[in-house]
């Protein structure tokens, strides 16, 4: 990319936005282009392990593609998932429903198409979520567990492209979203928050991901930014890489009863 002059440069970083695509949740596009630490200090998967057990029903809303669901190995006839994104609907019909899931398209996390007091476990990684509405699904003492994507998510990246632009999440923390779920009748068994680094290669890489989480870029494109991927790109020719920086928190919540 240093050979190249500005307009190869644009030419190259459109062909990046215009093939910028997501099936599921795979980024594999991007391997060996983009590092990030996955090194929490909690196991999403091992926490759900922990408290779910054969019989229990769970629920897995915003599933995605499923595919994290389907890695719990929980038997099918225990287990219901929700999910808003029409690809990802079309998906989970395909691969979930033929299972035996209780598969429910939902893009209301404030409306979950299931009756009152008819699950062990919900759990929800990076997705949206009411409390009221998953205390109200939840059995008397059921669980609730999510990992979730903070507000500072990418926030050094997108000020980077698209400066001065509003939090899409605002008191989306651990601990404006512990009060959250105190307030709506749960017990807060356990918080936590990290901060971890994310790195690009190259500007194509980062054109691509921001194409893809439109919503922490909203209104990227590469005409609009182009001066400042410019700079991304002197940055990366400097350093060999640009960084960002991840923003997560987990809490797992009992339902009490009142």
């Amino acid at each position: 990319m240093k050979n190249l002059n500005e307009n190869e440069l644009r030419e190259t970083w459109k062909r990046e936005e215009e093939i910028a695509h997501i099936k599921g949740w795979d980024f594999s596009y991007l391997d060996g282009r983009m590092y990030q630490d996955h090194n929490l200090p909690w196991d999403y998967e091992n926490l759900i392990h922990q408290y779910l057990k054969d019989d229990m029903k769970v629920m897995d809303y915003d599933t995605g593609g499923g595919e994290f669901l389907l890695s719990l190995g929980h038997p099918y006839q225990n287990t219901a998932a929700t999910e808003g994104w029409k690809p990802n609907v079309k998906l989970c019909e395909e691969k979930l429903i033929p299972l035996g899931i209780d598969f429910r398209e939902c893009s209301d996390e404030s409306q979950l198409p299931f009756e009152d007091g008819i699950f062990d476990v919900c759990i929800n990684r990076h997705g949206s979520y009411d409390p009221k509405e998953i205390y109200r699904v939840l059995k008397p003492e059921g669980i609730f567990i999510t990992q979730q994507v903070g507000e500072n998510n990418d926030r050094d990246l997108v000020e980077l492209v698209l400066p001065g632009t509003a939090y899409p999440y605002s008191h989306h923390n651990m601990a404006d979203q512990s009060r959250a779920f105190s307030d709506a009748g749960f017990e807060v068994l356990q918080a936590d928050e990290a901060y971890r680094p994310i790195r690009f290669y190259d500007t194509g890489a980062l054109i691509w991901f921001a194409h893809v989480i439109e919503w922490e870029f909203p209104g990227f494109s590469v005409d609009r930014c182009f001066e400042n991927l410019l700079k991304v790109q002197e940055i990366i020719e400097e350093k060999g890489y640009v960084e960002g920086t991840v923003h997560r928190f987990l809490i797992v919540a009992k339902k009490t009863i009142r």
